[in-house]
Parts: C-alpha cells; sequence; structure tokens
C-alpha cells in the first residue's frame, strides 16, 4: 500500500538548514589572541629559553657529504635526475622556461605530493591559542625554530622512511566539522620549486591536547613578538599564519574586483612556458663530486648533507639540499591612503608557479645576483630599499625559507616608508586588509609575500596605523 501522496519521502524531502556563510566572529577573536602577550608560555624570554632549552637537550648535527655517500639517492643514468630510490620524497630535475623574452634552464626542485601545514588552534580563558613545535630542519642556519604544528610532507606522515607517526596528525587528516579556520593549497618558491602546492591549514580543537615537550600554545601576540627576532619562526609557520583572516577594513585605493582583474591581466599578458627536462641537458650547470653548480657561481646550487636528529621522526638520514648563493631580499614599500595602510604588491612570474604569477612583495632578490648590473636593469625599487635610512624602516628580520630543502636559506625582511604613491607597471598599491583576504584563497600570494603579510601583524597589534590592531 502506497503512502499518501502529502507524506511520500518526507523525511528525505526535509529542507536542510541554512547557515551564515562566514564565522562573523573569528576576526575579532584573532585580535583579542593578537593583543594577548602572556599565556601558558609565559613571556617572550620564556618562549625563547625554551627554544634554546630544545636545541640542547635533543642532539643535532648536519654535515656536509660528496654526492656518492648519500643513501638511497643517486644521480639517475639516463637523465643525471637526483632521485630517491622509493621514487617519494622530491628529485632534483632541470627546467627550461620562458617568460616573455627572457628565457633560460636550471636545475629545479620537483615535489608533486601535497604535504600538510598545519597549526591546531584551542581557545584559552576565552584566547585563541596555537599550539607551536620546536622543530629542527637541516637547512636551518641554527638548526631549530618555532614551526607548525604539523609540518609533514605525504611521504613523510604516511612513513616511508619507516620512522615514528607525526604527532597531531589526526586533526589535519581528519578536521571535525566547524573545526576549519583556513585552509588553502599554497605555491612555494616558484624560482626553486616545479609547481610545488602544500595545503595550509589552522584547524581549532575543543578537545584536551596536552603538548609534548617539543610543543607550546601560544597567543598570536607571543608569536608577533618572536616575529621580530632574527630566524626564530620558519617559514611555514609565516605562511600558515598568513591565513588567517585580518580586520575588515572596507576601504582601499582598489577594489577587490579592481585588483583580480589586474591580476588576471597580469597573467594572461605573460608569454610563458615552463617544462621538466633532464638535469644532465640543463646548459651551463657542473656537477662535480659534491655540488651542482652554475658556470659563474651565481644563484644556487645543489649540495648534500649527512643528517642526525634525536627529535624527528627518523633520527639520521641523508639528503640533497639546495644552497643559495647570497642573502635574499624581501620587501614591501609600505604607504597609507586616507589613514588606510597599503604595501606595494607586484604581479610576479616565476618559472615554477602553476598559474603563471601571483602576488609578490615590492622586492624579491638576491641583491648579489644584480649587483654587476647598471641600475636601470636592477629589479625596480631594489635600490630605494637598499638605501632607506632607519627612519623609513617600519620592520626588519632575518627569516629563513624552507629549512628542509634549502641550505642557509636567508631573507632579510623589510617593511620600508614609501616616498611616493608611484603605481609603475606590474605593480600595485593593496591594502593590509585586501591583501589577508585574498591569501585565504590558493595561488593569489606568493610565500615571500605571505611572510611579509605575517610581519605586517607583528609591527604593532595595538596601533590603527597599520590596520591590525582594531578588530
Amino acid at each position: 500500500m502506497s503512502a499518501p501522496a502529502g507524506t511520500r519521502g518526507a523525511a528525505s524531502l526535509r529542507t536542510p538548514d541554512v547557515r551564515p556563510r562566514g564565522d562573523t566572529g573569528l576576526a575579532a577573536r584573532i585580535a583579542r589572541s593578537a593583543e594577548a602577550l602572556a599565556g601558558p608560555a609565559a613571556d617572550t624570554d620564556d618562549v625563547l629559553a625554551w627554544l634554546e632549552s630544545r636545541r640542547r637537550a635533543v642532539p643535532f648535527a648536519v654535515e656536509r657529504i660528496p654526492f656518492g655517500d648519500l643513501e638511497g639517492w643517486s644521480f639517475a643514468p639516463h637523465t643525471g635526475n637526483l632521485v630517491h630510490r622509493s621514487g617519494k620524497f622530491f628529485t632534483v630535475e632541470g627546467l627550461r622556461a620562458t617568460i616573455d623574452a627572457r628565457r633560460w634552464s636550471q636545475p629545479i626542485i620537483c615535489q608533486m605530493e601535497v604535504g600538510i601545514l598545519g597549526i591546531l588552534a584551542k581557545e584559552f580563558d576565552g584566547v585563541l591559542h596555537f599550539l607551536m613545535q620546536a622543530k629542527m630542519e637541516p637547512g636551518n642556519p641554527n638548526l631549530l625554530q618555532l614551526s607548525p604544528t604539523v609540518q609533514a610532507t605525504r611521504s613523510n606522515y604516511t612513513k616511508v622512511h619507516k620512522g615514528a607517526a607525526v604527532r597531531y596528525l589526526e586533526h589535519f587528516t581528519d578536521p571535525a566539522p566547524g573545526s576549519v579556520l583556513s585552509d588553502a593549497l599554497q605555491s612555494e618558491h616558484g624560482s626553486w620549486f616545479f609547481r610545488k602546492r602544500n595545503r595550509n591549514m589552522v584547524v581549532e580543537t575543543t578537545e584536551d591536547v596536552p603538548p609534548h615537550e617539543d610543543f607550546r600554545w601560544l597567543t598570536l601576540g607571543q608569536i608577533a613578538a618572536l616575529l621580530r627576532h632574527d630566524l626564530t619562526v620558519n617559514m611555514d609557520a609565516r605562511s600558515v599564519l598568513a591565513g588567517l583572516p585580518g580586520p575588515d577594513t572596507p576601504r582601499a585605493l582598489h577594489t577587490d574586483t579592481g585588483m583580480l582583474s589586474w591580476l588576471v591581466e597580469r597573467r594572461a599578458a605573460h608569454q610563458t612556458s615552463a617544462e621538466r627536462v633532464p638535469l644532465a641537458e640543463v646548459p651551463g650547470w657542473t656537477r662535480g663530486p659534491a655540488s651542482v653548480d652554475h658556470e659563474r657561481d651565481r644563484y644556487f646550487r645543489v649540495v648534500a648533507v649527512s643528517v642526525r636528529a634525536g627529535s624527528r621522526e627518523v633520527g639520521a638520514w641523508t639528503q640533497p639540499l639546495l644552497e643559495p648563493r647570497g642573502q635574499g631580499l624581501v620587501a614591501f614599500l609600505a604607504r597609507d591612503f586616507g589613514g588606510v595602510p597599503h604595501v606595494l604588491v607586484s604581479a610576479r612570474a616565476e618559472g615554477g608557479f602553476l598559474d603563471t604569477a601571483e602576488l609578490g612583495p615590492t622586492v624579491q632578490c638576491t641583491p648579489g645576483n644584480h649587483a654587476h648590473l647598471p641600475a636601470a636593469e636592477r629589479p625596480p625599487f631594489l635600490d630605494e630599499v637598499l638605501s632607506a635610512g632607519p627612519s623609513r624602516v617600519r620592520y626588519a628580520a632575518l627569516h629563513s625559507e624552507e629549512g628542509g630543502r634549502f641550505l642557509d636559506s636567508v631573507s632579510r625582511c623589510l617593511v620600508v616608508e614609501a616616498e611616493d604613491a608611484h603605481e609603475p607597471p606590474g605593480f600595485r598599491w593593496m591594502s593590509h586588509a585586501q591583501l589577508a583576504a585574498f591569501a585565504r584563497h590558493s595561488h593569489y600570494v606568493n610565500v615571500q609575500a605571505r611572510t611579509l603579510l605575517t610581519c605586517l601583524r607583528a609591527m604593532s597589534y595595538g596601533d590603527r596605523q597599520n590596520g591590525w590592531g582594531a578588530p
């Protein structure tokens, strides 16, 4: 007997409840955490002392070795690519790239699997805290820095290395409904990686999560204070934190749609191509017993290291690393328009990007690579940033790049007051709030600009001038 027409399938036809599209209170919660300089970890000096104690407590050692001493790594006979016997982790191959009239070839790291960079958040006494890790990376100049809760490639967290499990991983591989505060696939260094992406996540928990001795709960204000110290907060932590929402400042020099259209226009205007080629076929680069070098000793070289690290999932291993030639420079020019703080972003095309160009800093380069060029051929604004007096420098610190793939890669990160409001081709003024909104989406803001965005928050949370103080 069939059900009456008015009741047939009533349960299955029930209209789902609708809900707000966004968490309207999240920005205010972030602001409260940013203003909190005290928490379970006490003050900044206590956190620095804890980091130093973890550095002393666990044996770490990194030693350069010849390629012949690599275990599990070798140069493939037909391509010359540097590969791992498992077929996992990453490879060092060649890249042939064209961007408009510029053509070149180089070695490049290929890591096609998507890793997880995740920070766990939890409220204590009404204030959001973030579970940060004291993590050793072989390429860091001081080895151990403040890192995300989880920082792992897929090969690592699926235990290809047959090591220990990654702590707190379950919060990010299977997050509870409604617990994700930010989540985006983000690029990394487009000059050194071929189309690498990592999942950048912040996930909130209400569970009791006792921290391991290598982890501490910190407020955003405490992390901001640590960002004023050299070589303390690692690149992955800076990248993930950039995905948190900033204040909803409604005014800007350009509309959001105008900025999106400008970036799309810049992407469409570039004539680009990028293809992987055998490392053995890259012209101008020479492989020796312990390094792959550029013929003029510029840009970077590929080296090999042996690592001992008592606090890692595997206690000892060998691997290749990319070693830059010289210290980098990453800088925003900054200026207020109508009381709204802005930075000068560039639409930066790089050979390893998935989508041609992303929003980058005003200046992003290794100055030593351009020292031989006349002023007109050096990167725009490089000389202005380098010559800026102390009164114009609003933020300055040394930060290292990704220590799992790069050896002693350090950039001087600056925010410098602009001398004028000029917008040359390829550059646009963008408000802090706009940049924060774009950074919550994939492939809009490059990793260097994400670092500077996080550093903007460290300048002064209580000062409305920098755009972060008010909820």
